[in-house]
């Protein structure tokens, strides 16, 4: 029988402040970037200390590994870094050298895109070699990621609904992608790119932006205690032309006028506390929303759920059984 593994790949983050310039680079894949949009990076990271997104991807898959021992599939799960180290590239060869053939591949971006998650498709490919992998393309509507963020949204919603004395509403949020990425090139969106309006993909467009809304009903279906919900993109880039909406910001201000005083922001596109979590969520919006008079709150981050954990190690069995196949 073939040597088999599971390999798990993640954005990846630098371990300081002055690796920044070198890690928006590889984000960008080499093109220019602004300096000031490279100190504003810096300054973001400087005021949450660092990010720990590459320890607690880690501890998911020796989480992973775990789950997959108990189920009687003892393999080893490697970790893989788009934009910095372990790089996928290193990854995979480590993985060729210790003698693996066969490998289950997941992204840890559960709603497919296929520019972002693509990428990471074709650096796995690019050194494959002779190891034959089974590549997992979205798990956004997996009951056990959905049950994953209800787990940690219940316990919230509970304590601020006996604190305000009122079910207290929830917004969900994905990271954003450029409008160009997404759209199918048709007469009706062509003009996006070029500053038109920021439009939901269309028939035959990537699916990302569906995905991320369609995990976000999921969770509220499997809340009930939920009173009302939104929906929005976080995190919108500097780079030119419109980014997918609409934005937090939008949402939040809409919200005020509609007199909401206490609100519960869940990111639904992340699965672990990164940048992106701890400065846009628990610095920018919660400013942004006392300012409009809104009390911001957010669940714990999946992080080392161990439900996340069974997700995960369930995607990696049916792949490594399809194979064996």
């Amino acid at each position: 029988m073939a040597k088999q593994g599971v390999l798990l790949l993640a954005h990846g983050t630098p371990e300081t402040v002055e690796q920044i310039p070198e890690y928006l680079r590889n984000v960008v894949s080499g093109r220019p970037m602004p300096q000031q949009v490279i100190e504003e990076i810096q300054h973001r990271y400087a005021l949450i200390g660092r990010s720990p997104l590459t320890e607690l991807t880690m501890e998911q898959g020796r989480l992973v590994e775990s789950e997959l021992a108990a189920s009687g599939m003892p393999v080893r799960v490697y970790v893989g870094m788009r934009n910095w180290k372990p790089y996928i590239p290193d990854v995979v060869r480590q993985m060729r050298a210790d003698g693996v053939e066969e490998a289950a591949v997941i992204c840890l971006a559960p709603q497919n895109s296929r520019t972002s998650v693509g990428l990471y498709k074709r650096a796995v490919q690019a050194e494959a070699g002779g190891l034959r992998i089974d590549f997992t393309e979205g798990w956004a509507r997996d009951p056990l990621l959905t049950e994953a963020f209800a787990e940690r949204l219940r316990p919230l919603l509970a304590k601020l609904e006996t604190e305000t004395g009122a079910p207290v509403p929830v917004l969900f949020t994905a990271h954003s992608v450029p409008t160009r990425t997404v759209q199918a090139p048709t007469a009706e969106n062509a003009g996006a790119a070029q500053g038109g309006p920021r439009l939901w993909p269309g028939e035959g467009a990537d699916p990302y932006a569906d995905e991320a809304r369609h995990t976000a009903e999921l969770v509220a279906e499997r809340v009930p205690e939920i009173a009302r919900w939104w929906f929005a993109f976080q995190s919108q880039g500097a780079s030119g032309g419109p980014w997918v909406g609409p934005t937090v910001e939008e949402t939040l201000t809409a919200l005020a006028a509609e007199g909401v005083g206490t609100l519960v922001l869940q990111p639904i596109g992340f699965l672990c506390d990164h940048v992106e979590i701890l400065y846009d969520v628990d610095i920018a919006f919660r400013q942004f929303a006392a300012d409009l008079g809104i009390r911001l709150e957010r669940p714990e981050s999946l992080n080392d759920s161990l439900t996340l954990a069974r997700a995960i190690a369930g995607l990696a069995r049916a792949g490594l059984m399809r194979l064996q196949g």
